[in-house]
């Protein structure tokens, strides 16, 4: 080494990704090289995004038509029976997609890492319970009013939880996050009304009832579940994309990348980092409130640790940040163990081996979320200096001539 190249620079994560940067940088998009540095799916996602509006919102209603009659085709590769119904196991997986959605938003777009997103899952389940089940001595009232019930408690829970904690950060945030779920649980067991390991039976469901007199959303009935959740999941998605593309939003990613740098800016980073918190909370307070309606039980069993971690890894599974990725990564960690029953007392093993490859090979999830500003501002650089080669190059083969800027 020569003494003025200076001394190796050590590796490091933040390291790397700038010289990566710095490598894409005039990096013409179509090359071979640049495929690789973005991923598996960049050629899938160009494409995408090369499409016209009409032909992206044509294609995607085909999507949604064939998610509508998944349980109803029951393809035989991907079907569950018989260890499973395939219906039932439909709609675990669209509440575990709806559950990484709104977990996506406190972790994906926020980067607040919540341990604890179980507790809000736990609170919107006992809302529904306690105000429909006949187990319980509260007050009655329809199933589907007690889903913006749950929303509105969750999120009431979720600025509770931000307010006092959202000044820590990283691993002292996930711990304390962690201990409220685990404290949500504790007060579900020796709180009387909450009925412990008891639980509240017959929890309500949607009114309506077949030619038989039979309730169309019955417990063992998946498929008028799934259609349920799915356009509950739907209509969701779509205000996280609205969300995602405004201002808070674009705040929100800012704090992600640099909570200081985002603060000096004058970005109110509590005030973003607490709405995160609520809106992440409503989502998991509906997503809690379909799943008791539909098992139809709850009890304190059901919201342990094992299961928060379970949410967070299907949102780093299916890329943070990434909405549509989000929904992967649950509709995955909920459909591996009905589809494979055999080895599902495993599926902990499964989940931390499938991570540890994707961390290797898909460092940021298999859907990982593009950063769109940083792709125009290099496909912009790219294309100035393209034209600057070609009147160099025209300088060159015409010397006696000026070529005009």
């Amino acid at each position: 080494m020569s003494m003025v190249d200076g001394p190796t620079p050590l590796h490091t994560a933040k390291g790397d990704q700038a010289a990566e940067n710095r490598e894409a940088v005039g990096t013409p998009p179509g090359s071979s090289a640049a495929a690789r540095r973005r991923g598996w799916f960049s050629g899938l996602g160009e494409k995408w995004q090369a499409l016209p509006r009409q032909k992206q919102w044509a294609f995607l209603i085909v999507v949604v038509i064939l998610a509508y009659l998944l349980p109803v085709i029951n393809p035989p590769l991907i079907s569950t029976e018989p260890g499973n119904d395939f219906a039932l196991a439909c709609q675990t997986m669209a509440i575990w997609a709806l559950v990484a959605v709104g977990l996506n938003i406190v972790i994906g777009y926020a980067g607040l890492l919540d341990l604890g997103y179980i507790a809000f899952f736990a609170v919107g389940s006992y809302v529904t319970a306690m105000l429909t089940s006949s187990d319980s001595t509260f007050l009655k009232i329809p199933y589907l009013w007690t889903i913006p019930v749950a929303m509105a408690v969750t999120m009431f829970f979720g600025v509770l939880l931000g307010v006092p904690t959202l000044r820590l950060r990283g691993d002292y945030l996930a711990i304390v996050t962690l201990g409220f779920g685990e404290i949500v649980r504790i007060l579900a067991t020796i709180i009387p009304a909450m009925k412990g390991q008891v639980g509240f039976q017959n929890v309500g469901h949607p009114p309506g009832t077949d030619a038989s007199g039979v309730p169309i959303f019955a417990n063992s009935n998946g498929t008028p579940w799934y259609w349920l959740t799915l356009t509950i999941l739907i209509i969701v998605l779509l205000l996280a994309g609205n969300l995602e593309r405004s201002r808070v939003g674009r705040n929100w990613i800012a704090i992600r990348e640099d909570e200081d740098a985002a603060e000096t800016m004058g970005v109110p980073t509590f005030k973003y980092k607490v709405w995160a918190f609520a809106i992440g909370a409503g989502v998991g307070g509906l997503s809690g409130a379909l799943m008791s309606g539909q098992v139809g039980f709850v009890n304190n069993q059901k919201f342990d640790v094992v299961t928060s971690v379970l949410f967070v890894a299907a949102v780093v599974l299916g890329g943070a940040g990434n909405k549509v990725g989000a929904i992967l990564g649950g509709a995955l960690v909920a459909y591996i163990p009905l589809r494979f029953t055999a080895i599902a007392d495993y599926k902990y093993l499964i989940f931390g081996l499938a991570l540890v490859l994707i961390m290797i090979y898909r460092a940021h999830g298999l859907l990982a979320a593009r950063q769109q500003l940083l792709a125009y501002g290099r496909n912009a650089y790219a294309a100035v200096r393209a034209s600057a080669d070609a009147r160099a190059a025209r300088a060159k083969a015409e010397p006696g001539k000026e070529v005009s800027s």
